[in-house]
């Protein structure tokens, strides 16, 4: 059986090798006399053949060896550019001066995978007439050659690839939020261990790093012979982590590397996601852009914007002999990816990472430029369990929302100074809606609009909800930015509010319960409107233009009113009055610029286990801000003073 096959690859070298033996005859391109038959269809099948590699339609010669194994030629030559593919087309046909010979002219494109830089060449190839056959009256001979150039029996073609620098991730001024920085890979090195004590080896790693052991050492035992088993990777000063201690275990390896990370663990990490090696699916979806090894992104906008991130790599295109000696064919060189451009301000991430960064609880802030729309801060808490809780995160906002209901009281007919009833509890149609434990009865009964607004009475706000239904609620959530489909170029959930409701639920909506909902990014966004007296949209991705529609699609909406700046300035001074007389006095000696603010508590979960969410929002300046803990008292105990943390900070 060797025996034959050893024959079999011999006859093909010979095969391949004859037809470069063949002298080439002296040619000059001539018109073809009248009735010589045209030597182009012979070469057109040649071309044909040579792209896709069945050979069974070309007349070659009479000393080619057969198509089946001139095509087993081609497939031994190329296999090595993986998922290449080629065209080849033929350019002039030259008859030689006695009619008998003629040669053509291709042209050869590779379409290498990952890259737009082709492999382009050309070839000629040799035609011999046949008068004796009047149907395939010209024929070609075989040459290797014609494989790639001055290509010789023996040489296979494989293709290389240079991965191009992945762009940075960027933040205000250009400041990088994203570059390599160090990294230690740790795992086991199965040259470094025994067999007989791998297992063992492997558990002792997996216990110290709290890992499933069993899963990993089936990872270990299944690897190759001389594999490094991969099983973290820490980056550099983790103090979570001693490598030095767990690169002193039995068989345990510590590779240094570099990988793109943010300048700490929490980072805006649910948001700026992570990058590492490509997944198989990452792979096959990519279409040959992405190999085995590529760095990707695996979350977040570094997957979003991976291929504007990874750049393209470089390719070259090697003949490799049986010896091992090699020919450069081609090059092209990497181009690096592009920076991502965000609208993060590292400064102020990190102080809304540390304000979060200790609350047990799912938790975000969120911190708006009014001006411009910017997302400075957006910071999710560990409780969120990786979750972007700060842009994606789906709540009751509670008394935060009156600032909307507010807007849509003005519209329908109220002043800041417009007298309201504030009564212990308000009954509709047989629920009873009261206000928090210990409101204040010298805000209670009739009282100006800013009054019930700045202690947030809820039976004041569902007593006046005949001013606006369902529908006008939902036109003031949208001129503050509460925009249901909004299209931001990230991954955003702003707010939704129902446009029908039963009375309960009408009554409900008013203060930012039932089916009203919003992310702190919608209530940032709120607060934003507020200070710049329109409605602004929210930008974090600095390239991305965004998108609000209109009218969403399958909807019967009202047209969002825009927001005037009487309405403006109305919610200003009765923000102003929740820092100054109601539940955010906490923020009153905050620094700088006066506060604007709105506390908010929803209620969640069963009777028999109530809880709250605890909200704030605030306008300081140029700077709207919203703080969520989805688990606390309320707004103006647990979301009040990790707002003045960050206001003052």
């Amino acid at each position: 059986m060797g025996t034959a096959r050893s024959a079999g690859r011999a006859r093909l070298r010979r095969w391949a090798a004859g037809g470069a033996l063949v002298a080439l005859t002296a040619t000059t391109t001539v018109a073809c006399s009248e009735g010589t038959p045209d030597a182009r269809p012979a070469a057109e099948a040649l071309a044909a053949a040579l792209a896709s590699g069945e050979f069974t339609d070309v007349p070659f010669t009479a000393d080619a060896p057969p198509p089946a194994e001139v095509a087993a030629v081609r497939t031994a030559v190329v296999e090595g550019l993986g998922g290449s593919t080629a065209t080849v087309e033929v350019g002039d046909v030259t008859l030689a001066e006695d009619e008998k010979t003629a040669t053509a002219g291709l042209d050869v494109t590779w379409d290498l995978p990952g890259t737009d830089a082709d492999w382009t060449y050309s070839a000629t190839a040799k035609l011999v007439r046949d008068d004796e056959d009047e149907e395939q009256p010209w024929r070609a001979r075989w040459e290797v050659r014609l494989l790639a150039p001055d290509l010789v029996a023996g040489e296979r073609l494989t293709l290389t690839r240079a991965v191009a620098e992945r762009g940075d991730v960027l933040g205000q001024g250009d400041a990088v939020l994203v570059e390599k920085r160090p990294v230690s890979r740790i795992g086991i090195d199965k040259t470094r261990v025994a067999e007989a004590e791998l297992d063992g080896a492997a558990r002792g790693l997996a216990v110290a790093l709290g890992m499933d052991g069993d899963a990993y050492a089936t990872r270990v035992l299944g690897a190759g012979p001389r594999a490094f088993v991969e099983a973290i990777v820490v980056r550099g000063g983790d103090a979570a982590y001693d490598v030095a201690a767990l690169g002193g275990l039995p068989g345990v390896g510590v590779v240094p590397d570099e990988l793109p990370l943010a300048p700490t663990r929490a980072f805006a990490r649910p948001i700026l996601g992570g990058v590492g090696a490509a997944t198989a699916e990452i792979i096959e979806a990519s279409e040959g852009a992405v190999a085995a090894g590529d760095l990707v992104g695996l979350s977040g906008l570094q997957r979003q914007y991976d291929a504007q991130l990874r750049g393209t790599p470089g390719t070259g295109v090697m003949a490799v002999a049986e010896s091992g000696s090699e020919r450069v064919l081609h090059t092209s060189e990497p181009v690096p990816g592009e920076p991502l451009r965000t609208t993060l301000d590292p400064t102020l991430q990190q102080r809304a990472e540390d304000v979060v960064g200790a609350v047990v609880p799912a938790a975000a802030v969120v911190a708006l430029r009014p001006s411009t729309g910017e997302v400075l801060a957006a910071a999710s808490g560990p409780g969120g369990e990786g979750l972007s809780t700060a842009t994606v995160g789906q709540y009751a906002p509670g008394s935060t929302f009156k600032v909307v209901s507010a807007l849509a009281y003005l519209r329908g007919g109220l002043t800041p100074d417009s007298t309201v009833t504030c009564p212990p509890t308000v009954d509709v149609d047989g629920r009873t809606f009261r206000n928090f434990p210990g409101y204040p009865s010298s805000a209670q009964g009739d009282v100006p609009l800013r009054t019930a607004f700045a202690h947030s009475c809820n039976t004041a706000f569902i007593g006046a909800r005949d001013l606006a239904d369902q529908g006008d609620l939902l036109a003031a959530a949208r001129s503050l930015g509460l925009e249901p489909e909004a299209d931001l170029g990230f991954p955003a959930f702003l707010g939704t509010v129902p446009d029908e409701a039963s009375a309960t639920a009408h009554a409900a909506s008013v203060i930012g319960q039932g089916q009203v909902l919003a992310s702190p990014l919608g209530m940032a966004t709120v607060a934003a409107s507020v200070a710049a007296g329109r409605t602004v949209v929210p930008r974090l991705v600095a390239d991305a233009a965004g998108d609000v529609p209109e009218d969403s699609e399958g909807a019967d909406l009202p047209d969002a009113t825009p927001l005037t700046a009487e309405e403006a300035a109305a919610l200003q001074g009765m923000m102003r009055a929740v820092v100054t007389e109601g539940g955010a006095k906490v923020l009153a000696d905050v620094p700088g610029e006066p506060v604007l603010a709105k506390t908010g508590t929803a209620q969640f979960g069963g009777d028999d286990d109530l809880r709250n969410h605890a909200w704030m929002i605030a306008v300081q300046g140029d700077l709207a801000v919203a703080v969520f803990v989805g688990e606390g008292d309320y707004g103006s105990t647990t979301a009040g003073p990790l707002m003045r943390a960050f206001l003052a900070g």
